[in-house]
């Protein structure tokens, strides 16, 4: 994430995309290799894990950064590509349930004592998770650190790599396989996402009724400029933010109704049998009754 798309006094762009690129094919190929390994791993999980790197290639390499370093609007589809693409699918295709299933008893132990280690449990549960992406977002948008950022590219990297982290931890009670911590009831999880959709409308909604520029970076364009670049950044971050997290709302409620219908089906299979059991159990009390009577005549 250091090498994001910096300008180019900072670092040159064969360099960045090479790095980024040499990132994510190391990643998509040990996926590929221990998923393959499996014979049984659901392919909609590598597409995830695919899909997660491409947003993170695409919010680094490419025209995005170079204009998200001129553009404010820009830099909120980078946001929103790290925090609402690249994060859920990431967390989607169980990486670290991958590891479980392919490493050596003793790695398995050691990666396993992580996960479940006291600290972990406590970073991705709901009550530190939700709050803690929420004050990410505010503070970073309301702090001078975003737009000494844009003049720094180490502190470009740790904001970026900030907001993936956040949105990893964010997602994880939702989205995991297997989190680290209680997994979420779908009514849960569904109310948990359905909180998250006021603080970023106000977050966004903050940023569009500003008068001022809230980041001098960008003045180079002009004031009038700047500030409807602000503006249109905002409802990026207000209708494009929102859309996505009421389509992930959407997706959990599919998956709640899913469940239910699994569950009937499944109740309604335990009364069959059940009444098959009551059945072959009354034959034979019936049977064992009239053997009862035959001896007795005899």
């Amino acid at each position: 994430m250091l090498a994001h798309g910096a300008p180019a006094e900072h670092v040159s762009g064969p360099v960045t995309a090479v790095f980024v690129l040499l990132v994510a094919a190391a990643f998509l190929r040990w996926y590929v290799g221990a998923s393959r390994s499996l014979g049984s791993w659901p392919q909609i999980r590598p597409a995830a894990a695919a899909g997660g790197v491409l947003a993170i290639v695409a919010a680094s390499i490419g025209p995005l950064p170079a204009l998200a370093h001129e553009r404010f609007s820009a830099h909120m589809v980078q946001h929103l590509l790290l925090t609402h693409a690249a994060a859920p699918l990431l967390i989607a295709s169980a990486p670290a349930v991958l590891l479980l299933r392919t490493s050596s008893p003793a790695r398995r132990r050691r990666v396993s004592a992580l996960l479940h280690a006291a600290w972990a449990r406590a970073l991705v549960h709901p009550l530190v998770a939700w709050p803690f992406f929420a004050a990410v977002m505010w503070g970073t948008h309301f702090s001078p650190l975003y737009d000494a950022a844009l003049s720094n590219e180490a502190l470009h990297g740790l904001e970026h790599a900030l907001y993936l982290g956040a949105a990893l931890l964010f997602w994880a009670p939702v989205v995991a396989l297997r989190p680290a911590t209680v997994r979420l009831s779908h009514p849960a999880r569904l109310a948990y996402l359905l909180a998250a959709l006021p603080t970023q409308a106000f977050l966004g909604l903050a940023l569009w009724s500003s008068a001022s520029v809230l980041y001098p970076h960008y003045l180079g364009s002009g004031r009038a400029a700047a500030l409807s670049d602000q503006r249109a950044g905002a409802v990026v971050m207000w209708v494009g933010g929102d859309l996505l997290m009421i389509a992930a709302a959407a997706l959990v409620a599919v998956g709640w109704m899913r469940h239910d219908d699994a569950e009937a089906r499944r109740a309604d299979r335990r009364l069959a049998r059940g009444s098959e059991s009551d059945e072959l159990i009354g034959r034979g009390g019936r049977e064992e009754q009239s053997q009862v009577v035959d001896r007795e005549a005899e």
